[in-house]
């Protein structure tokens, strides 16, 4: 029996999910709580593992899905081709298995292209605020994830040649994070 899934998404934990599809009844709904600017989101990966041929994804608008032109058609291409309907509530856009048609794809791009020019916008801002603030000499960067004592454990460990994913877990960071102090 085919589901209908619901996806949220919100760039921050202090933002509220909860206007997205509001008063809509689904059989589960994955909500994200991570930027939308590529698809490397633990909640998007379950969905896209969960859904199945005639399920219906419902989201309640394109940027909330990507913010990336090329993800955004990745995505959608993706599921339809798995025979997957997507749904868009805010532009009333319904994507189905078959492909679509020429104004349809026009205007997702459109759309799509908003969506990343927004972003694109809201990085700009945020180096222009940074560089301004560097002039200042109020800008002091993101706090380190680790101390000077854990570095040196995390170094002592891998010269010891434990593994960097189990340092990553041990110290409670990324493993990129692990490979940036190792470089330093």
């Amino acid at each position: 029996m085919p589901s209908t899934i619901g996806y949220k998404r919100v760039s921050s934990f202090g933002q509220n999910e909860i206007r997205q599809l509001d008063g809509m009844i689904f059989d589960k709904v994955f909500t994200d709580k991570a930027s939308g600017k590529d698809t490397q989101r633990p909640q998007l990966q379950a969905l896209l593992e969960y859904v199945r041929d005639g399920d219906t994804v419902t989201v309640h608008s394109l940027d909330r899905l990507g913010r990336n032109l090329l993800d955004l058609q990745e995505l959608v291409q993706g599921l339809t081709g798995r025979g997957i309907t997507v749904r868009f509530v805010k532009e009333n856009m319904t994507f189905s298995p078959g492909g679509q048609d020429s104004m349809s794809t026009l205007l997702f791009s459109i759309m799509g292209a908003f969506a990343q020019f927004e972003r694109d916008l809201i990085r700009e801002r945020q180096a222009e605020g940074i560089a301004q603030a560097k002039k200042r000499g109020v800008y002091k960067g993101r706090k380190p994830k680790l101390t000077a004592g854990q570095i040196a454990e995390l170094r002592e460990l891998a010269a010891q040649g434990v593994k960097k994913p189990e340092l990553a877990e041990r110290f409670g960071v990324s493993r990129k994070t692990v490979y940036e102090y190792l470089r330093e």
